[in-house]
Formats: structure tokens, C-alpha cells, sequence
């Protein structure tokens, strides 16, 4: 794992992944009940303030815009919550995908639009158990072969939270979790929900 310091997951309410706002096309890669990408902006931002008030940190694991980037980002800044991004592949803040330039230049849109951006696999504590979050899976994708295996969290043996799949499964396989939008109706998903799932896995 990485040298980073640990992550306080006690602080986070709310944890989620995949929204791909402005993403034209992930309603029919990801079989998504939109007509237009902008009804499914309008409802991914609905449902996230519905349940995550402005006072709540929100940990999103990665995948968070695409489109025109300038435009997709900016539409996040309406989002409540205090927000943690931790990068997917198709971020522009993400080191498994992009070049160090690019992190560079486009870091400062995220942070305009409210995002804190973390590293990307984060390990630390929640209610005393250790626990580890990245937007990749120890292992699966969405296609035959495991991507970007280099920068995907190496298994000793933690719970996992994380994205990327796009399985419409709720939860957890294991010792990992998906969080992302397509298996929790296009919302965040309460941090009570992954403490349950950490006490049947201390129990078990």
C-alpha cells in the first residue's frame, strides 16, 4: 500500500462512485434509465442532495465527469457535501491515465468545484477497522482483463471499498464493496450501510 498518512474514514457519510456526469454515452454502455444526458446530470445531482446535506463529507471513488471536462466539472459544484475524490481512470486528476502535466493543469478545476483530491488507493481506519478505498477493485473490470493493474490496491487481506465495475449487484463479494451509482439507484450510499457489512465481516 501506499506511504500516505491514514485516511480517517470515522469523518466520511457518504461514499460512492461512477457518476460520469456529462458522459454521453455511459447510459447505454452502463444501461442507465436516461433518455438524454442531461436528465441524467439533473437526476444523479437530485438524488445526491436529496440525501447529503452540505455540513457531510461525501468520499466519491473516482469516475466522477467526462465530457468537455471544463463543463462537466463545473456542474459538480453544485453537489452538497464536503467532497473527497479519489481518481478513477477517467478522471483528469488521475496518475493511471494521465501525465503529470495534465494532473497538473486540471487539478485546479476539481478544487474549484469543491473537490479535495486523495491518492489513489487510501488506507485507514473506520470505527477501529482497518479498511482501504480505491476507485479499482483488488481484482475485476468491466471488460475480459483487469486494467490499469498497476495502480490498483495490492490485496494483504482489507476490506475494500470501491467502483469502477459498473455491476448492478449491490455491495459486497467478499472482501470487497461496490459503491458505485448503478447498483445503489443513483445515489450516494450512507457510510452506516458499509459499517454493517465491517461487522459481519469481523463476525464472520
Amino acid at each position: 500500500m501506499p506511504d500516505d498518512p491514514p485516511f480517517d474514514f470515522d469523518r466520511v457519510d457518504f461514499v460512492t462512485s461512477d457518476t460520469h456526469f456529462s458522459h454521453a454515452r455511459i447510459s447505454e454502455f452502463a444501461d442507465r434509465p436516461y433518455a438524454t444526458v442531461t436528465e441524467m446530470d439533473a437526476d444523479l445531482a437530485r438524488r445526491w442532495n436529496d440525501v447529503v446535506s452540505p455540513d457531510q463529507v461525501i468520499l466519491h471513488l473516482g469516475d466522477l465527469a467526462l465530457g468537455s471536462i471544463e463543463e462537466s466539472v463545473a456542474l459538480t459544484a453544485k453537489l452538497n457535501g464536503q467532497k473527497l475524490l479519489v481518481p478513477g481512470n477517467h478522471d483528469r486528476v488521475s496518475p493511471a491515465t494521465q501525465t503529470k502535466r495534465a494532473v497538473e493543469r486540471f487539478r485546479p478545476l476539481y478544487e474549484d468545484a469543491g473537490w479535495a483530491i486523495l491518492p489513489e488507493v487510501i488506507t485507514g481506519t473506520r470505527s477501529g477497522q482497518r479498511l482501504a478505498a480505491s476507485h479499482y477493485p483488488y481484482s475485476g473490470d468491466t471488460q475480459s482483463d483487469d486494467r490499469h493493474v498497476k495502480h490498483r490496491p495490492v490485496d494483504r487481506g482489507l476490506p475494500l471499498l470501491h467502483g469502477h465495475t459498473h455491476d448492478r449487484e449491490n455491495g459486497p463479494v467478499g472482501r470487497q464493496f461496490h459503491v458505485g451509482v448503478d447498483a445503489f439507484a443513483f445515489a450516494p450510499i450512507p457510510m452506516t450501510v458499509i459499517d454493517a457489512w465491517l461487522e459481519d465481516l469481523s463476525q464472520g
